[in-house]
């Protein structure tokens, strides 16, 4: 008979808590103006049949694929071979909705005197600029890094945007092993990522998001969608801590797929199964896109995978396309061999990658095999732009 009066009294006693517990401030951190600039440009990138050409390899990392090649690193050839892919044939436009490029590309210009930046606006792609200053070790952890460059990324967002830079990237780096990615590699990279990401929307530039976990090792796929899971619930939760803008963001994430070194070999279905459903755990629907790193796969891997989580049964309310670099120059590279003569030869290998992955991002790739390196793996042991 007494219960009803003790429901009461608790009752009472936790408003009276309630009240005297401080709630989180919504700070007004962005204007609905800069929020709907952020949204627009984000829209854009991944609009249907649209994905990201990253163009923005290092010079350490264009020597290494210039050496497959027998090609000289210098900024002349590093300029000739870009110009290619941003002058292909109009058939890519429909393809690529932004690019990604590094600080030497983007005042580089093509051969009438335009910088890359503005040719590139004018065929309708948005422009992106990789600001983040590599991988460092992380003290503390066993051989597990963060990732530099916050010192400075301000003055830096705001003079990308002055010079036509409407979105960025920054890539931090986990592995799996036996013990790794430890806690502390995972709550550092997302805060890191987070911060990357307030700065940027500061500048009206969309932030991509990228927590990479390498392919590198035996696990299973198993491992791989556990930890990816836990990877980007702890992203998530940073960019919330952060007030970080979902609405004007993108997140490139890596397929869920089974380690370099797994001895079981997996069908497309069962990786696009396993990666939708980590993404379903853990990406909020409010983020516009998921533009997937291919992450060493082969040119057509990374493809057909592609388009197997296009049409995998799963509802997702996010647009599933790619930000690839090696899946969509391998054969356009193999194509050049450095020689001025092979120039069509290197753009019709990649206007061939765009359209497949245009189709794959809509579920509508069917494959021809016809691609002069689509088959060949493009794993680099821990690998680094």
């Amino acid at each position: 008979m007494l219960r009803p009066v003790a429901d009461f009294t608790d009752r009472i006693c936790l408003v009276l808590f309630l009240s005297r517990v401080k709630m989180p401030h919504a700070y007004p951190f962005l204007s609905p103006e800069q929020k709907k600039e952020l949204s627009d440009i984000a829209q854009r990138i991944v609009a249907p049949g649209k994905g990201i050409l990253a163009a923005d390899e290092s010079t350490g990392s264009v020597a290494k694929r210039f050496q497959s090649i027998n090609a000289e690193n210098t900024e002349e050839n590093r300029r000739l071979y870009r110009q290619l892919l941003f002058t292909a044939e109009d058939r890519v436009v429909p393809c690529i909705g932004g690019v990604i490029l590094f600080h030497e590309t983007m005042y580089q210009k093509t051969d009438d005197g335009k910088v890359f930046p503005q040719y590139l606006k004018e065929r309708g792609m948005v422009v992106g600029i990789k600001v983040d200053k590599g991988v460092v070790p992380l003290a503390g952890t066993n051989g597990e890094t963060t990732t530099q460059g916050l010192d400075g990324l301000y003055e830096r967002c705001a003079q990308y945007k002055k010079d036509g830079a409407d979105f960025a990237k920054w890539r931090c780096v986990l592995k799996i092993t036996p013990t790794t990615p430890s806690r502390l590699a995972i709550i550092e990279n997302a805060n890191v990522l987070a911060r990357y990401a307030s700065i940027c929307q500061m500048h009206g530039i969309v932030p991509i998001v990228e927590p990479e976990i390498l392919p590198d090792g035996d696990h299973d796929l198993k491992r791989c969608q556990y930890v990816t899971e836990k990877v980007l619930a702890a992203v998530y939760k940073a960019l919330s801590d952060h007030h970080v803008y979902l609405e004007g963001t993108l997140l490139k994430p890596n397929m869920v797929t089974p380690g370099h070194s797994c001895s079981h070999k997996y069908s497309n279905q069962e990786i696009a199964m396993a990666t939708v459903t980590a993404l379903r755990r853990t990406v909020p629907p409010a983020v516009p896109g998921i533009t997937f790193l291919s992450g060493g796969q082969s040119e057509e891997e990374a493809t057909v995978n592609l388009n197997a989580m296009n049409q995998c049964p799963l509802h997702r309310p996010w647009a599933l396309t790619f930000s690839y670099g090696r899946a969509l120059q391998a054969s356009a590279l193999k194509a050049w061999g450095g020689k001025k003569e092979n120039g069509k030869a290197c753009q019709d290998e990649f206007v061939k990658r765009a359209l497949a992955n245009s189709q794959a991002c809509q579920g509508k790739y069917v494959s021809s095999g016809d691609s002069a390196a689509g088959g060949e793996s493009l794993f680099v042991a821990n690998h680094a732009y």
